[in-house]
């Protein structure tokens, strides 16, 4: 017996925004202020946003990929 194609389908998680909060605070100070150049009421809110991109807190969240797919396919050599 041989099993050409062995894969399993990954959980479909729902993405995490990181600097969601921060986004969506400069968003709705955008809106009631408009100020889009940021240099009234906005510069605060969007200087929290500059720092929070900046601090890499984006790429910590990332999860490991998985290697179940790899090791099935080499598996499937043997069998």
């Amino acid at each position: 017996m041989k099993l050409h194609n062995l894969k399993v389908r990954p959980r479909k998680e729902v993405a995490q925004a990181p600097c969601a909060a921060e986004f969506a605070a400069m968003l709705a100070c955008w809106a009631s202020s408009q100020d889009t150049n940021n240099i009234g009421p906005c510069a605060a809110s969007a200087k929290v946003l500059q720092q929070c991109m900046n601090s890499g807190k984006a790429n910590r969240n990332r999860p490991s990929k998985s290697t179940i797919n790899y090791h099935l396919a080499r598996l499937s050599k043997h069998m």
